[in-house]
């Protein structure tokens, strides 16, 4: 079924059909509500990413109707359609993750069993890693993820509860003082405009585009130590300078054959770039070596697409590999799957956030040459353990990523712009070391504890090359509490965030962009949305007033999410 058809079968199946200038009560009650172009929602969600799809799961559950747009033809964000497995951390089996999130994991795992020729041990094995890659202890297919993402939304679709407008994107906003009357969006495959309206609005997409559209305040790029008191902040506050973002793609490698593309044209540049960085970096982009992220030292790299393993040095192919053939009947798989979110294809030339359409394309295009560059430099000239160059059998997968290029259908983004919230995560409440200078404590030291608290996550402060030429930021944090404040803009009374768009710095933002977390924001706003409405009041004075949030919380655990982590 194509989108156009979908949306018709949406209208269909409630009931009803909206015709051009029919009122918004010819729409049943708890139906999305169609009048020719203007539709009308409980909440509107921009961005299909994790936390969108996490944000209208909870307020689909408790009663709410939704319209959700996503610029690509795929929902999903990072899991999907940027092609990057889930980055996680080492107790999401059992702890830390939301219940929805866990069912989402638990369903990876159900889909591969049923449709998949697995052996008999890993069919049995409870922790199922379809690729067993080592960044992730379940690391899946993009189109995996999108068939769990859109089962889990299936119920709310049928039932007309939720639309989902792919290919749409959000283009502007009409805003009465703090209050947003209705958001503007334009099909990316016609040009038709559509208005879209509800009592609340939610910004899940991957750069905060509602913010600047609505008059949202918010902040780019890094504070200074000055206005942070960060241990890792600079000296000097810089909007532009941000994270690399990276165009990823998945291959796979049939020994004895060769599948070299063509030589990209910016190969010659990209071969020969060496990132001005500060700390130097190792040396060229392209090379099996990099900037050892905590130390900044030279590090070597190594590859092999046959999955040997390489003792110490890290194999690279084994890093993100979505397939291992082993864990399927012999002859299902030619070869491994990995996908290629490595050092040397993230680009840093340019930012995407505030710049003009025409910018963010040039960037991006640019982008996608680096890391066909790169796959053609590994099929060509990358070294091999045999002393020989190239491995001309990794063939890239583009229908993986269901694209005509074989590249992600969006930039794999680390950050965007960011609210100016009610309250702000800094490093002294969640990295290690300066949470130390804190509380004098260096053993058993915790994250801080939020009063506020409506979810939990972890990872590593992990920050990329940057726009300004800035190494690796990579240091250690301490399991984190999310606090309801940093997701409240400072002034907007209903419009929230739901991705990397939260009340965090340029140093937090490092751990709490990753895919558990992500999907936890959305999960609380989603949630915070429910019962702002439940109790006719705005989001604010759930924050503001202590019983409110304390009844908000016994929701938010009631409903699976762990406000606290375990001793």
């Amino acid at each position: 079924m194509n989108r156009r058809t979908f949306v018709e079968y949406l209208a269909a199946g409630s009931g009803w059909m909206a015709l051009p200038g029919a009122a918004m009560a010819s729409a049943p009650a708890g139906a999305v509500a169609f009048a020719g172009s203007e539709y009308k929602a409980d909440v509107v969600i921009a961005g299909g990413g994790l936390g969108g799809c996490a944000a209208a799961l909870a307020a689909l559950r408790n009663g709410l109707t939704v319209i959700m747009t996503e610029e690509t033809d795929w929902i999903g964000g990072q899991i999907t359609q940027q092609g990057v497995p889930p980055d996680e951390h080492p107790w999401i089996e059992t702890h830390g993750a939301t219940q929805t999130y866990r069912r989402y994991r638990n369903a990876v795992r159900e889909y591969y069993r049923q449709n998949y020729p697995l052996t008999e041990q890993a069919r049995q094995r409870p922790y199922l890693n379809p690729g067993d890659g080592t960044v992730s202890k379940i690391c899946h297919e993009p189109r995996v993820g999108l068939a769990v993402l859109t089962a889990m939304l299936a119920p709310y679709i049928s039932g007309g509860k939720l639309t989902i407008l792919t290919e749409h994107k959000a283009t502007g906003a009409d805003v009465t003082g703090d209050q947003v009357r209705s958001l503007k969006i334009r099909d990316l495959r016609t040009g038709a405009q559509r208005v879209l309206t509800a009592p609340y609005f939610v910004d899940a997409t991957e750069l905060g585009d509602l913010l600047p559209m609505t008059g949202t305040e918010f902040v780019t790029g890094a504070e200074s130590k000055k206005d942070t008191r960060e241990l890792h902040a600079p000296e000097k506050a810089d909007p532009n300078n941000q994270q690399a973002f990276t165009v990823c793609f998945a291959v796979d490698y049939l020994k004895g054959e060769n599948h070299v593309i063509d030589r990209p044209k910016e190969y010659g540049f990209w071969r020969d770039f060496a990132p001005a960085m500060t700390p130097a970096w190792s040396g060229k982009l392209l090379a099996l070596a990099y900037s050892n992220p905590k130390t900044l030292e030279p590090k070597t790299l190594g590859f092999h697409p046959e999955g040997v393993d390489m003792g110490a040095v890290l194999n690279l192919w084994n890093y993100r590999r979505l397939i291992h053939k082993e864990n399927f009947a012999p002859g299902t798989f030619p070869g491994d799957i990995s996908v290629v979110n490595w050092p040397q294809n993230d680009y840093s030339l340019g930012n995407l956030v505030g710049v003009s359409e025409k910018e963010f394309t040039t960037h991006v295009n640019r982008a996608k040459q680096l890391s066909l560059s790169l796959l053609y430099w590994l099929q060509t000239e990358a070294p091999r353990p045999d002393g020989g160059q190239g491995w001309a059998g990794l063939r890239l997968r583009k229908d993986l990523m269901g694209t005509e290029d074989g590249l992600a259908k969006y930039p794999y983004i680390r950050e965007s712009r960011r609210i100016k919230a009610k309250f702000t995560i800094l490093e002294e409440h969640v990295g290690a070391d300066n949470r130390a200078l804190v509380t004098g404590k260096k053993d058993g030291n915790k994250a801080a504890a939020f009063a506020d608290s409506v979810g939990v996550g972890y990872y590593h402060i992990d920050l990329h090359p940057s726009s300004r030429g800035n190494n690796y930021i990579d240091f250690g944090s301490l399991p984190f509490q999310i606090p309801l404040g940093a997701l409240l803009p400072q002034r907007m009374k209903n419009l929230l965030p739901a991705n990397k768009n939260i009340g965090t710095t340029h140093i937090t933002n490092g751990c709490y962009r990753l895919h558990p977390v992500e999907w936890s924001i959305g999960e609380a706003v989603g949630m915070l949305i429910a019962f702002s409405l439940e109790k006719k009041l705005v989001p604010a004075a759930v924050y503001d007033n202590k019983n409110l949030l304390s009844d908000f919380q016994q929701k938010v655990r009631r409903e699976g999410v762990e406000t606290e982590w375990r001793e």
